[in-house]
C-alpha cells in the first residue's frame, strides 16, 4: 500500500496533511480521496478513484483505461467526469460523460448533463440536467458541439 500525502484545509483554515492513500487490488490500482480532504485541480487516474471528500476539477481516466469512479454518500466532485465506468452515490456538479457504464444510487444529485453508454438509476437518484445515450466518446463530444452551435446560432432579423 502506497501513502500519498495531500495538503488540505480544516474548518479553521490551518492547513493540514491528509492522505490519498493508493493501494493495489485485484482489479488494480485504488486512489482514495478520504473524507474531509479538499483537492482543487484537475486529476487524470487509471484504475479506481474512491472520493469520500471533495474535488473541484475536472476528472478523467488515462485514455485506454478499465478506470472506475466511485463518489460515495458525502463524496462531492466540481467539475466534469469523462470516465468508462462510474458509480455515484454522492454530488457532482458538472456534466458526465461514461462511456461504459453509469450507476447512480439512492442518493446521488448530478447537477448537469449526463452522457451514458448504460445507465442504472436507483429510486431516489437525482439528475438536474439532461440524460444522453451515446455509444462512444465521439458521439458525446460532437452531441455537446451541436449542442453549442445551436444555441450561438443567430436568428432572423426583423426590420
Amino acid at each position: 500500500m502506497i501513502r500519498n500525502r495531500i495538503g488540505s484545509k480544516n474548518k479553521g483554515d490551518k492547513h493540514t496533511r491528509k492522505e490519498a492513500i493508493v493501494s493495489n487490488s485485484a482489479s488494480g490500482r485504488t486512489t482514495l480521496i478520504s473524507p474531509g480532504t479538499i483537492i482543487k485541480g484537475d486529476i487524470t487516474f487509471s484504475g479506481n478513484l474512491d472520493i469520500e471528500g471533495e474535488v473541484s476539477g475536472c476528472i478523467q481516466a488515462e485514455p485506454g483505461q478499465d478506470a472506475i469512479l466511485r463518489v460515495v454518500e458525502g463524496g462531492k466532485v466540481a467539475g466534469e467526469v469523462k470516465v468508462p465506468h462510474a458509480m455515484i452515490n454522492g454530488n457532482v456538479e458538472g456534466d458526465i460523460h461514461a462511456t461504459e457504464r453509469l450507476e447512480l444510487a439512492e442518493r446521488s444529485v448530478v447537477d448537469g448533463d449526463v452522457y451514458y453508454n448504460l445507465i442504472e438509476m436507483a429510486v431516489g437518484a437525482k439528475v438536474n440536467g439532461g440524460l444522453r445515450h451515446t455509444s462512444n466518446v465521439a458521439d458525446d463530444l460532437a452531441v455537446k458541439r451541436e449542442a453549442k452551435a445551436a444555441e450561438t446560432v443567430p436568428g432572423p432579423t426583423v426590420s
